[in-house]
């Protein structure tokens, strides 16, 4: 369903802006070492003219700050449940109901578990349950240990994911922060924002 570039092409910025201008989307950041490519898909997201708005999980935070997505995307970042920044609604009803389109990079095994099991007991899940995700597609880049990767609880609920229509970006295969080589490393910002605009359509003039 994800739509990656071959090895060594760049995704042409006219087209990353002719599908996301506009348009707002959710970036969802989960707590592994490659929330720091986050930072990448959020910028290239908000020069091409899309309105970014960032949820992290207190995990991420350990990570990136989350004045490093506030300064990125120009908009406020949601690290808890409980805050309620720009409407009067419930928070994760107000940003599930208004986004177009939503990416959870880096997707670690826990969250995987999260989503397929139906928790929303962090402001991720809580946010992605509240998605229609007939109206806007929710893609996940995966990334973790390549062992976490293979574990059969993992691949279980990653074929859950799927059949419930979520789209995966990656993972491939690389260096990893565990000081190994193998499947799990986090597909790089360049292939999830040519997934994303796999995913959406043309926007309605």
């Amino acid at each position: 369903m994800a739509i990656q570039p071959p090895d060594g092409t760049t995704l042409d910025p006219a087209v990353l802006a002719d599908r996301v201008s506009g348009r707002r989307v959710l970036v969802c950041v989960s707590g592994g070492i490659a929330a720091y490519k986050a930072a990448t898909i959020i910028s290239r997201l908000a020069q091409a003219g899309a309105e970014v708005s960032v949820a992290m999980t207190e995990a991420a935070t350990r990570f990136v700050t989350p004045l490093t997505f506030q300064a990125l995307s120009g908009r406020p970042v949601y690290t808890s449940p409980w805050e309620h920044i720009e409407s009067q609604d419930p928070q994760h009803i107000s940003l599930a109901s208004a986004a177009d389109a939503v990416i959870v990079a880096p997707c670690t095994m826990d969250c995987l578990a999260r989503l397929a099991t139906g928790r929303a007991d962090d402001i991720v899940s809580l946010l992605i349950s509240a998605v229609d995700r007939a109206k806007a597609p929710v893609l996940l880049a995966p990334a973790m240990n390549a062992t976490m990767w293979s574990q059969p609880s993992t691949q279980r609920n990653v074929e859950t994911l799927r059949g419930d229509g979520f789209a995966f970006v990656g993972p491939g295969e690389g260096w990893q922060a565990c000081r190994r080589v193998g499947v799990g490393r986090m597909a790089e910002p360049e292939e999830v924002a040519s997934a994303l605009v796999g995913l959406l359509g043309r926007p309605t003039q």
